[in-house]
C-alpha cells in the first residue's frame, strides 16, 4: 500500500511550488511529469533531500498513494486535463479523488465532474490564486465538488493556504464547477483592477508628466490608505526597477501589448449569458485587445489627432483626485464581480456564500486588498445584498469620491488619454442609480422595425403600435 499523502501531476513552476508548500507543511508527496527530464531537474534542485517521491510511470505513481488516493493535476487548461484524467482512470478505484488545480473553464469542470461521478470517482475543481509566490508560501484556494471528497483534503488545503489573522484563505464553495467559476470571476476583477491602475498611471505620466521615481512614491502613498492592495504594492516596486541595458526604468522599455490567457474573456462571455452587466471588466478585456493592435495604433497615431492643448493642472490636487477616481472605480469593479457571483449562484445552483468568498480573497490571491474586510462585513450584515455599492461603507465611499472621479474623467477626455475602465465604472454607477434610463426609446425602436412589443408604465400587459 502506498505511503504518499497526495500525488501531483504537472511540474511547471506552479506545480513545483505547490509540492514544496505541501512538503513543508508535513505532507509526503508523489510527483509525475510527462517530461521525465523536468522531474529529474526538480528532484536535483529545490526538491533535493525533501519528502518528495518522483515517478516516471503513471501506474507506479498511483500505487505510491494512500487510499483513497488524492491526485492534483497542474497542467495547462483544456485538452491536456482530459488526457491526464484518461491516463489515470484505469488505475484508480471508486472513491479516489482527482483535483484539478489549474485555470480550467468552469463548464469543463462541470462536464468532468458529471462524467467521473458516473464512474464512481470524485472530482474537485479548485481555483488557486497567488501566482508562483502564492503557490510556494500560501495561495487563496477556491475548491468545489463533492463535499465528502473536499473534507478528505480540507486539512491539506488549510495547511498550504495563505492565512489572514490566523484564518486559512480556503473554504468549500459549492458543487461541481463552483470553485473554477469563482476563480474565473476573481480573474475578471483582476483584469479590471489592473486596467484601472494602468489608467491611473497613464494619467499621472501623460497629464502630470511624472517620472518613475515620483510614480513609485505616489503608489507607495496610495498603498498606505484605502487603496492598500497587492497590486498597488507591486506597482510601486515596478517603477523602481532599472533596465540593465539602458539604465532607464524597466517599465518604459516593455512593449505596450498586454497578453491574456482567457479567464477575463470567459468572465465577460458568461456575464452576457446570465444577463449581468460588468462594464469595467469588459472594458479591461477590450483594452487588452486594443493594446494587441499595436501596428494599427502606430499608423493611426500620425493620422488621427488628439487635443492640441496641454491642460494646466494643480499636480497635488490631481494626484489626490486620481487616487479617489481609482478607488471609486475599483469599488465598481468589485461590485460587478460580486453581483455576477450572486446571480450565477442562482443560475447554476452553486449556493455561494459571498462573505466567505471575500474572506478567502483577503490573502494569497492577486486581488487581495485591505477593503476586502469591508466587503466581507457588508455581506455578513446583509447576505442578500443585491449590489456592493448599496452597502453603507461603500455608498459613503462613492459619494465622497464622485466629484474628483468625474473631474478626473473630464480631464482625461480633454487631454486625449483613454480611460475606458474608469469611464465604464462611472457609467455603471450613474446607470445603476438612475430612476429612468433611455431604454424606453430602444423599446419603441424595436417595436417600430420589428413589432417586438413593449410594456407601459401606467397599464399592465404587452402593447404594439403601428408607428
Amino acid at each position: 500500500m502506498g505511503q504518499c499523502d497526495i500525488g501531483l501531476i504537472g511540474l511547471a513552476v506552479m506545480g513545483q511550488n505547490l509540492v514544496l508548500n505541501m512538503e513543508r507543511n508535513g505532507f509526503r508527496v508523489a510527483v509525475f511529469n510527462r517530461t521525465a527530464k523536468r522531474t529529474e531537474e526538480f528532484m536535483a534542485g529545490t526538491a533535493k533531500g525533501k519528502n518528495i517521491e518522483p515517478y516516471e510511470e503513471i501506474p507506479a505513481f498511483v500505487a505510491a498513494l494512500k487510499k483513497p488516493r488524492r491526485i492534483m493535476i497542474m497542467v495547462k487548461a483544456g485538452e491536456a486535463v482530459d488526457q491526464v484524467i484518461d491516463e489515470l482512470k484505469p488505475h484508480l478505484d471508486k472513491g479516489d479523488i482527482i483535483i484539478d488545480g489549474g485555470n480550467s473553464y468552469f463548464k469543463d469542470t462541470e462536464r468532468r465532474a458529471q462524467q467521473l461521478e458516473s464512474q464512481g470517482l470524485n472530482y474537485l475543481g479548485v481555483g488557486i490564486s497567488g501566482g508562483e509566490a502564492g503557490a510556494l508560501h500560501g495561495p487563496s484556494i477556491m475548491p468545489s465538488g463533492h463535499l465528502e471528497a473536499y473534507l478528505q483534503v480540507e486539512n491539506l488545503f488549510q495547511a498550504i493556504s495563505a492565512k489572514v489573522n490566523g484564518e486559512p484563505c480556503v473554504t468549500y464553495l459549492g458543487p461541481r464547477g463552483a470553485g473554477h467559476y469563482v476563480k474565473m470571476v476573481h480573474n475578471g476583477i483582476e483584469y479590471g483592477d489592473m486596467q484601472l491602475i494602468a489608467e491611473a498611471y497613464d494619467l499621472l505620466k501623460r497629464v502630470l508628466k511624472l517620472e518613475a521615481d515620483a510614480l513609485s512614491k505616489v503608489f507607495e502613498e496610495w498603498n498606505q490608505g484605502v487603496l492598500s492592495s497587492y497590486l498597488i504594492e507591486i506597482t510601486a516596486q515596478i517603477f523602481k526597477v532599472k533596465d540593465t541595458f539602458t539604465g532607464k526604468p524597466l517599465v518604459e522599455m516593455i512593449l505596450d501589448e498586454a497578453a491574456q490567457k482567457g479567464t477575463g474573456k470567459w468572465t465577460s462571455q458568461d456575464a452576457f449569458d446570465i444577463g449581468v452587466p460588468i462594464p469595467t471588466i469588459n472594458a479591461a478585456v477590450e483594452a487588452r485587445l486594443l493594446s494587441a493592435m499595436r501596428s494599427e495604433r502606430l499608423a493611426a497615431a500620425s493620422l488621427l489627432n488628439g487635443p492640441l492643448n496641454d491642460l494646466d493642472n494643480d499636480g497635488n490636487w490631481l494626484i489626490d483626485a486620481i487616487g479617489k477616481a481609482l478607488y471609486a472605480s475599483k469599488i465598481c469593479s468589485y461590485a460587478q464581480g460580486m453581483a455576477m457571483l450572486r446571480v450565477a449562484s442562482q443560475v447554476y445552483d452553486y449556493r455561494l456564500n459571498m462573505s466567505e468568498i471575500a474572506r478567502i480573497w483577503r490573502g494569497g490571491c492577486i486581488i487581495r486588498a485591505g477593503f476586502l474586510n469591508d466587503v466581507r462585513k457588508a455581506y455578513q450584515e446583509q447576505p442578500d445584498l443585491p449590489n456592493l455599492m448599496l452597502a453603507p461603507f461603500f455608498r459613503q465611499a462613492l459619494l465622497a469620491s464622485q466629484e474628483a472621479w468625474r473631474e478626473v474623467i473630464r480631464i482625461a477626455t480633454a487631454s486625449g488619454v483613454a480611460v475606458p475602465a474608469m469611464s465604464a465604472s462611472l457609467a455603471y454607477y450613474d446607470a445603476y442609480r438612475s430612476q429612468r434610463l433611455p431604454a424606453n426609446l430602444i423599446q419603441a425602436q424595436r417595436d417600430y422595425f420589428g413589432a417586438h412589443t413593449y410594456r407601459r408604465i401606467d397599464q399592465e400587459g404587452v402593447f404594439h403600435t403601428e408607428w
